[in-house]
């Protein structure tokens, strides 16, 4: 149960990681069942309908941009990436709510590749909701290392873990 704020943030934290995991993790099982035809007419059917806006307006341009990068080589790759993508963000999630503290490692690691591809992202084409992921996994990455940092200090390492003093020297 979570006793600090500090606690109560990283929870909350990860039940929004968690929440995009799984809706990764869902688009790309859709993705993979659904179609290029059916993605197209899907495609028509929320841009005629002004769901994006105007459908000369940059939103749907993009959607529609979208749409056709995934009807051709595109499509393979995002549907690898967004269920690998998920499942490893799932994964991580359910260990670090458990405080399996094997899995903090893990996860500040693969926080750290996530960052650092959402700024070269962001660097490259200057989207302010890449930066802004970036500093939200930043923030995550914060409260996992203080999180495992309270983790090991309050536990004492395994049995059979500890070094045992030399006898003598050489």
């Amino acid at each position: 149960m979570p006793r600090t704020t500090t606690d109560r943030l990283l929870r909350a934290a990860l039940l929004l990681k968690g929440l995009d995991g799984a809706v990764e993790l869902l688009a790309g099982v859709a993705l993979a069942l659904v179609g290029p035809r059916e993605l197209g007419e899907l495609t028509r059917r929320v841009v005629a309908h002004h769901l994006l806006g105007s459908p000369r307006g940059a939103l749907a341009e993009r959607f529609t941009a979208a749409e056709a990068a995934l009807g051709g080589g595109d499509r393979a790759f995002a549907v690898v990436y967004l269920t690998l993508h998920g499942l490893v963000k799932l994964g991580l999630v359910v260990a670090l709510l458990r405080e399996l503290r094997p899995a903090y490692p893990v996860a500040i690691c693969v926080l750290a590749v996530f960052i650092g591809y959402e700024a070269y992202r962001a660097a490259r084409t200057g989207s302010s909701v890449l930066w802004a992921a970036a500093a939200l996994d930043l923030a995550i990455t914060v409260l996992v290392v203080r999180e495992y940092r309270r983790l090991t200090a309050a536990r004492p390492p395994p049995r059979g873990s500890q070094r045992r003093p030399r006898r003598g020297t050489w």
